[in-house]
């Protein structure tokens, strides 16, 4: 769930409760700290995420508030904010989205067809 971690992280915010994530100290060395960037994107959206040394704590349901976030030369991280960016009340601004085409080149036309 290496490349999941980052919608799941965002999935999280919807669901009831607390979402605990645990023994994933290996996403700290991925393309990002996906640990940390999660934790950090989240929490400028409005989310309450506590960040641990293994994983995440996440709060359950939480308002999403449209705010500049970082993809932190991440493609799973950009996709996941550009997610967040749907649910989120407000204009969602993400830094940098081109390193996206490295996995799915045709993201946001997707993204286009499935919202509409």
């Amino acid at each position: 769930l290496i490349d999941e971690f980052p919608i799941i992280a965002l999935l999280a915010t919807q669901a009831e409760g607390i979402t605990q994530i645990r023994n994933a100290e290996e996403l700290r060395v991925k393309e990002s700290d996906r640990i940390k960037s999660m934790a950090d994107n989240l929490s400028v959206l409005g989310a309450d995420v506590e960040e641990k040394s293994d994983g995440l704590d996440i709060k359950g349901k939480a308002h999403l508030n449209g705010s500049k976030v970082k993809s932190y030369g991440d493609h799973r991280i950009a996709m996941a904010m550009a997610i967040a960016g749907l649910i989120a009340k407000g204009k969602t601004e993400i830094d940098d989205i081109s390193s996206i085409s490295i996995s799915f080149p045709g993201f946001f036309d997707t993204l286009k067809k499935l919202c509409k």
